[in-house]
């Protein structure tokens, strides 16, 4: 397993450390020059008088966008008729199950359990005034509804799966995204009480998944075509892979420059959080895993089938969740809380997923050794 995990890059392996060093940094910015972070943020393009997308904090989440999207061959989703059981689980579970199940589990621990633990209300983007355990199961309602399109591929390898199932799964969840995405969101925001600006959401999918999305396709084709699939592979996703990571890095230490007094007033804040983020995750790869087992799949598609149910598009979440109650805003820090447990948790399932290969068959009908 060492070995295996040395196949992430240093910001990928230690993530979870990244990302409590911006916490503390952006703690720290907050307090030694508090303007910084509100003046970069006032840099927006402003609808009707009102600031609607910031223009530092979208071109850096285009950045954390763009590197995960001209990764993926689109070509892939024509071969997905070959397996088709394996996609038709992951669909279900992805857009049919664990939406609701996170919109469940977040609002009975922090509306109930926690709710005294989470005093006191916010004003969010629009003006309006909500109270802090909604805004962030806001922000656990927007990482539910995004499928991991993004460090799946390496759970995926770790695990040892079929990669080309991941691929195909990486595509379609792309292209669902722009559909599901919003209709889900937009829903069960509003059963949560939470103002939903259609424009912003509809607008955030647009920058924030269509644009890399468009981006990625293109420029994929024309720099393959340009240089050849191994110069892309080797040499140009080499260098941009961190890309991704170390935009969001940045994105994070402006938003906690925010929310460092919330946090210092509530330390156990993020635990509060994590817990349900930490249920849900586990409950979802566990349904799913036993799914794949019940409908007799192969270990190759039972293991990045419950890695990609279990895992979330934290990219997008956070893009979303800026876009529609702002930096500041519960719900944009809950989705980070989701980058924080993302890798430990995940790395936990993916032995889960070695340890237990071995009461599967693999693609040939076979028990893996």
């Amino acid at each position: 397993m060492e070995q295996q995990v040395k196949g992430l890059n240093v910001f990928e392996r230690y993530l979870t450390i990244w990302v409590a060093l911006c916490i503390v940094g952006g703690i720290v910015l907050g307090k030694i020059a508090p303007g910084v972070a509100e003046a970069l943020d006032g840099m927006a393009i402003y609808v009707d008088g009102a600031p609607v997308v910031s223009i530092p904090i979208a071109i850096a989440l285009f950045f954390m966008m763009y590197p995960i999207m001209v990764k993926i061959d689109f070509a892939e989703v024509i071969k997905a008729g070959k397996s088709p059981r394996p996609v038709l689980l992951t669909l279900i579970v992805n857009w049919g199950i664990k939406p609701f199940t996170m919109f469940a589990i977040a609002t009975f621990f922090l509306g109930y359990v926690f709710r005294d633990l989470i005093p006191g209300t916010e004003i969010v983007k629009d003006g309006s005034e909500v109270e802090l355990w909604r805004s962030y199961t806001s922000g656990a309602i927007l990482l539910g509804i995004a499928p991991c399109t993004a460090m799946v591929l390496m759970w995926g390898y770790l695990a040892r799966g079929n990669q080309g199932h991941t691929l195909v799964m990486v595509a379609i969840n792309s292209l669902t995204m722009l559909v599901l995405y919003g209709l889900l969101g937009g829903w069960l925001l509003g059963v949560n009480e939470m103002p939903v600006p259609w424009e912003a959401l509809l607008l955030s999918i647009g920058i924030y998944v269509a644009l890399p999305l468009v981006a990625g396709y293109f420029s994929r084709k024309w720099i393959i075509k340009a240089k050849g699939i191994s110069w892309f592979e080797a040499k140009f996703l080499h260098v941009l892979t961190p890309v991704s990571i170390i935009a969001l890095l940045g994105t994070l230490v402006l938003l906690f420059s925010f929310k460092g007094e919330t946090i210092l007033g509530n330390p156990l804040t993020i635990l509060w959080i994590a817990i349900p983020l930490f249920i849900q995750t586990v409950l979802i790869f566990v349904l799913t895993y036993a799914l794949a087992k019940l409908l007799k799949f192969s270990y190759e598609d039972a293991a990045p089938t419950a890695m990609i149910g279990a895992s979330n598009h934290f990219e997008v979440s956070i893009a979303t969740a800026t876009m529609l109650y702002g930096l500041s805003s519960g719900a944009a820090l809950a989705t980070v809380v989701g980058v924080l447990i993302e890798v430990p948790v995940m790395l936990m399932l993916v032995r889960i997923c070695l340890k237990t290969r071995l009461g599967f068959c693999n693609a040939w009908g076979v028990s893996p050794r």
